[in-house]
């Protein structure tokens, strides 16, 4: 793109200049353009008032801009992995038992070292300034009053992770987008060690994704940005090639700069599960990024009982990707998950009511995580198998 180009791009056209002054009218108090007799106009719910997830998506879309809010909401390509990943709860059933052990369930355990009160993390998700202006200060205040959640922090957070890490909070893990020159990852790896991270999570399922969802339905509520650089006849159909170099020698190169767990995240087949195993890796996530990169891709819940089989116990698998419900948790520990993270929950308890919204939505997870096991007679996460599922996985 040359400069004359560049600044035509950002220039302000006919059209965003008449968007704009449209809806400076529009939302003018002295305007009725607001009213719509078909609808009832009732007010946001009060924080104290939320008693599902799904109460906080509806909240989340109506105070976040619609840019914001499609980011977090949708999915790549057609959305049929997006789908696909709440669909596939539905494939699964849960065996209650008429009678289990009595008293509250044990619902803490150990994930490589770090203490979590329930088998349930905040997975990484970029800029959290979008959704409120703590930024993910407010999300990481969020997990401290839910039982000290632990989040992993996203290597294009908002933020840098040693001033998340300041405040008193839970455990933090950091997630690193590679670079392909190996030494240009030591800088990132040892701040976040430095401030105390508990395990580095290594993204590699984004190889070659483009997510532009937003462009694509023509939403002119997006904000306007530059279009990306393509480099050769590899990315001219709109996705970048910064990532096509990812080997599994990455992590032999990695390996001497981290001094704390490591684990491979965007883990799909038993095939390469096994290949994290063999290059050492601590721990593995299985997750299709939310269905936002490869679309098409199988839901991560369908294939962790093959994934789980082919590990064998060696490392611990975890898990994201479409979870919602505490019974959601419950079907993927059965199948043999050793933990959950969560991503688009906590960003609509962010959106719309910060910190305090976070916390919210990670305690309505929690209880119903605990009620799912107590109608299950599930004791403690080891009581928690295959035994309390019914699998229909096509």
């Amino acid at each position: 793109m040359t400069a004359r180009e560049a600044r035509w791009h950002r220039s302000l056209s006919r059209r965003k200049a008449l968007a704009g002054l449209a809806g400076f009218l529009a939302g003018s108090n002295g305007v009725r353009a607001q009213q719509d007799k078909f609808r009832d106009h009732s007010r946001i719910p009060g924080l104290s008032e939320m008693r599902d997830v799904f109460d906080f998506e509806a909240a989340a879309y109506e105070r976040l801009d619609r840019a914001t809010y499609n980011y977090t909401a949708r999915g790549g390509g057609s959305e049929f992995t997006t789908r696909r990943n709440r669909e596939a709860f539905d494939w699964v059933s849960i065996v209650p038992r008429a009678a289990g052990d009595p008293g509250p369930p044990g619902t803490a355990g150990n994930v490589l070292g770090t203490p979590m009160a329930f088998p349930i993390m905040l997975a990484p998700t970029a800029a959290h300034e979008v959704l409120h202006p703590d930024k993910e200060a407010a999300t990481y205040a969020g997990c401290k009053g839910a039982s000290e959640t632990p989040m992993i922090v996203s290597h294009v957070a908002s933020m840098p992770f040693a001033d998340i890490a300041r405040a008193d909070g839970g455990p933090l893990w950091f997630q690193l987008y590679p670079r392909e020159e190996l030494e240009q990852n030591r800088e990132p790896l040892e701040s976040a060690q430095a401030a105390g991270a508990g395990a580095i999570v290594v993204t590699i399922d984004q190889q070659a994704s483009f997510y532009d969802r937003g462009y694509h339905d023509r939403n002119l509520s997006l904000r306007p940005r530059r279009p990306p650089r393509y480099s050769g006849n590899a990315a001219r159909y709109r996705f970048t090639s910064g990532r096509m170099w990812y080997e599994w020698k990455l992590f032999d190169g990695l390996r001497g700069m981290v001094r704390v767990p490591m684990l491979a995240k965007g883990i799909l087949t038993a095939e390469d599960a096994l290949l994290a195993v063999e290059h050492g890796l601590d721990g593995i996530i299985i997750s299709n990024h939310g269905g936002r990169t490869l679309d098409y891709t199988p839901s991560s819940l369908e294939v962790l009982p093959e994934i789980v089989e082919a590990v064998a116990g060696r490392i611990p698998v975890l898990i994201d990707s479409g979870f919602r419900r505490g019974s959601d948790i419950l079907k993927a520990m059965a199948l043999g998950a050793s933990a959950i993270c969560l991503g688009r929950v906590p960003r609509w308890g962010l959106g719309s009511f910060g910190a305090p919204g976070v916390t919210r939505v990670l305690e309505i997870v929690q209880e119903d995580f605990r009620q799912a096991m107590t109608s299950c007679g599930a004791a403690s996460l080891g009581a928690i198998d295959r035994s309390l599922v019914r699998t229909d996985f096509p």
